[in-house]
């Protein structure tokens, strides 16, 4: 219950880990400065930041060129643009050069909402994953926003960063250890363990509670904030339960679901691997409840496909 409390996007997370490593990175946006969080670091670090307008190609271009004099570098626009519209640039000029550049992505996943299929990038992660050299980060609340930004300036590599624009409760504290390529373990059980990322990970917390409080079932919730790296022996773990339940707002393909099949794979003998995310199909407007409930990844859908597949 700890976890049931207020909470902000992860894109304000963003603006205050900016803010943390102040002039040790340059800024640049494609004319979305205020909407992907750096309002803030615009107003105290006004000589750090270029707005490049509506221009996605250019703003990787640009980014290249200065990481390429020595600068490290956030590059910001919602994530259908950056990296959907720019992926090219991102992958010849970024990561085939292995540059100091911070690919963020806003606005990622259902959780756009009202927007619609257009804006709602479901297909980023299986983009930038399948990069060399990429690392690929999707922080399930502000605060690890926040230690995700600090960290990949440190890490002088390229970096995803994939954002959500929906408010979601806080779950991670100030204190709590963060490590590039470590899984977090959320709350622990016995039977099942469900394996989430990003802001859908409060869903899988809400349905972990249900499946105790209601059906006496007990199941471990583990975020996978680092999707590349990846904490392949949290699965090798789970893979002696009775069943792995992977969440994501995402498409199920190239996502994290790929990337615990892909450690199952090398297994003689594993848990059946459920997949809830979106399966094959673009998204459209609505709430992000509505949206989440369609798909199945929200606590009361989460519970009814744990159970179906238990039945099997």
């Amino acid at each position: 219950d700890r976890y049931f409390g207020s909470g902000s996007g992860s894109g304000t997370g963003f603006g205050a880990g900016m803010l943390a490593v102040g002039k040790k990175v340059f800024a640049l946006s494609a004319d979305l400065v205020g909407s992907t969080g750096l309002g803030p670091f615009k107003k105290k670090y006004p000589d750090n930041i270029i707005d490049v307008g509506v221009a996605e190609q250019a703003l990787a271009g640009i980014s290249a060129g200065l990481a390429t004099e020595g600068y490290t570098v956030a590059m910001t626009s919602f994530a259908t643009f950056n990296p959907g519209r720019n992926w090219d640039f991102i992958r010849t000029q970024i990561a085939l050069n292995n540059l100091p550049v911070i690919v963020v992505g806003s606005h990622a996943g259902l959780a756009t909402g009202p927007d619609g299929a257009t804006h709602q990038a479901l297909e980023d992660v299986a983009l930038m994953r399948s990069l060399p050299n990429m690392t690929v980060l999707s922080p399930l609340d502000s605060i690890e926003a926040t230690h995700a930004t600090i960290a990949a300036v440190k890490l002088k590599k390229p970096v995803y960063l994939r954002l959500a624009r929906e408010k979601m409760p806080v779950v991670t504290t100030i204190k709590m250890p963060y490590s590039i390529g470590k899984s977090i373990l959320l709350c622990e059980g016995s039977e099942l363990v469900i394996m989430t990322t990003g802001v859908v990970a409060f869903e899988a917390l809400k349905a972990a509670r249900e499946l105790w409080k209601k059906h006496r079932i007990s199941a471990s919730v583990i975020h996978h904030g680092s999707l590349k790296p990846f904490d392949s022996r949290a699965v090798v773990k789970a893979a002696s339960g009775k069943l792995i339940v992977t969440v994501e707002d995402h498409q199920i393909v190239g996502g994290l679901g790929s990337c615990v099949a892909e450690v199952l794979a090398g297994l003689s003998c594993h848990a059946p691997l459920l997949r809830l995310g979106v399966n094959d199909t673009f998204g459209e407007s609505g709430s992000t409840a509505q949206l989440y409930k369609k798909h199945s990844i929200d606590s009361a859908g989460i519970v009814r496909k744990i159970k179906t597949k238990l039945k099997k």
